[in-house]
């Protein structure tokens, strides 16, 4: 049977944000309803849907959530809200498995908190340009998909629209006008990422990078909205991890490198996806629940 697309939702309740990928609703005690829809986004721009991505990136976040709770505190709540699949809204079959109740953080950072082990993508292309990334030298030499010496923090804007900007770690401190709060979201990052890094290992797949998001409420800093996906990270397999070109993946390089097959020119409409594209996106994705967490 073919898994049903959610593509968007229609709740009886307010919309607090519809994103490339999640509609988030405002639920009945302050918190949020986080529904991840089957929606992808390449180049900052929504240009298909893949079925069953929303359930996969919901169980990979919980999933990553609990495992590193013991460095910072997450806005996850439940994914099970009582009575909201038998009696509230009557979406059971829609909604179970791709939403979770979060806290709402009273701010958002306004900052894409990316950590690189490895050099790919922007990050490849600004060394290829400069030798550096993110005003953060690099050795000479480096080649397409190399490790790096030791993990780095990269930051990048959050644009609501149009394409993120990467940044250098002074850049962003001057954006948050707080230096502690600047240092205290690169050391969590860089922390997060070597635990994910080393588990990730063990299961035969490298986290070449990867983003995080936070917020603050009550003055706590929180890991917000999705973490360690195939949506905000490259993962390789390690067995045919081979610096000096593109490394085969378990997330949505796939998609993007099919795109700059075409003549888009990145901004909407993106042309239609073929059936093979999303098919084998899909599995790309599967694959990487299948070996991080089932």
């Amino acid at each position: 049977m073919t898994e049903k697309l959610i593509r968007e939702t229609t709740l009886p309740m307010r919309l607090f944000k519809r994103g490339k990928a999640r509609d988030i609703w405002q639920w009945m005690d302050g918190n949020l309803l986080m529904v991840a829809t089957d929606r992808v986004s390449a180049f900052d721009v929504v240009v298909g849907a893949i079925p069953g991505k929303g359930k996969i990136l919901t169980r990979m976040s919980i999933f990553w959530f609990g495992f590193t709770k013991s460095i910072i505190g997450n806005h996850f709540i439940t994914d099970s809200p009582t009575g909201l699949y038998r009696t509230y809204f009557g979406h059971k079959n829609d909604l179970q498995g791709c939403s979770m109740l979060v806290k709402k953080a009273a701010r958002v950072i306004p900052i894409e908190c990316v950590v690189r082990g490895y050099l790919a993508g922007s990050g490849w292309k600004e060394y290829q340009a400069s030798g550096e990334v993110c005003g953060i030298e690099l050795p000479q030499g480096l080649l397409e998909g190399s490790k790096l010496p030791r993990p780095i923090f990269t930051p990048s804007t959050k644009a609501e629209t149009g394409h993120d900007e990467n940044i250098s770690f002074s850049q962003m401190t001057d954006i948050l006008d707080d230096r502690t709060l600047a240092a205290q979201l690169k050391n969590i990052s860089l922390e997060l990422y070597q635990k994910a890094a080393e588990y990730a290992e063990s299961k035969g797949i490298i986290i070449a990078d990867t983003k995080f998001e936070f917020g603050l409420k009550d003055g706590q800093l929180l890991l917000i909205d999705e973490v360690l996906t195939p949506d905000s990270s490259r993962f390789w397999p390690k067995d045919e991890w081979q610096p000096g070109q593109s490394q085969k993946s378990f997330d949505k390089q796939y998609l993007r490198d099919y795109l700059e097959t075409t003549d888009w020119d990145k901004t909407p409409p993106p042309p239609a996806l073929p059936e093979e594209v999303v098919n084998k996106t899909a599995e790309k994705y599967q694959e990487a629940l299948r070996r991080l967490i089932c």
